[in-house]
């Protein structure tokens, strides 16, 4: 009977000990969290720092939860939610859908609404 020689079990344990750590290495070096960086290598704002930039006409990226749709004329706006709140995205794209994971690269926004001496704007994403 053929017998392996003796180091090829230390010389696969050492492989496969390897390779777990490269693994694991690799994989600890991607951001899973929702302010971070996203699939698209792009830096993501968390939506709750939107709200202090109104109208700043600064460009994001956000990435969260597809929560609502509104349909508009030539466009589509879509409630996007992450772990830290929910914005307005105003785009062209009209194949998401309700649960859908987005990125979306747009321009801040601030839509003004005053009623009864009260001011109910809003502040949202516009994709250019």
């Amino acid at each position: 009977m053929l017998q392996a020689p003796k180091f090829y079990l230390p010389f696969t344990v050492l492989h496969l000990g390897l390779t777990y750590f490269l693994m694991a290495g690799l994989i600890s070096c991607g951001n899973f969290s929702v302010s971070g960086i996203s699939a698209i290598g792009a830096n993501v704002t968390p939506i709750r720092e939107l709200r202090s930039q109104p109208d700043s006409n600064t460009t994001v990226y956000i990435q969260g939860q597809v929560e609502k749709i509104a349909p508009l004329l030539k466009k589509q706006a879509y409630l996007v939610k992450d772990g830290t709140g929910k914005i307005w995205a105003i785009t062209n794209q009209t194949n998401l859908q309700v649960g859908d994971q987005v990125v979306i690269k747009g321009q801040i926004r601030y839509r003004s609404i005053p009623i009864a001496g009260k001011e109910y704007g809003e502040v949202y994403i516009e994709e250019k």
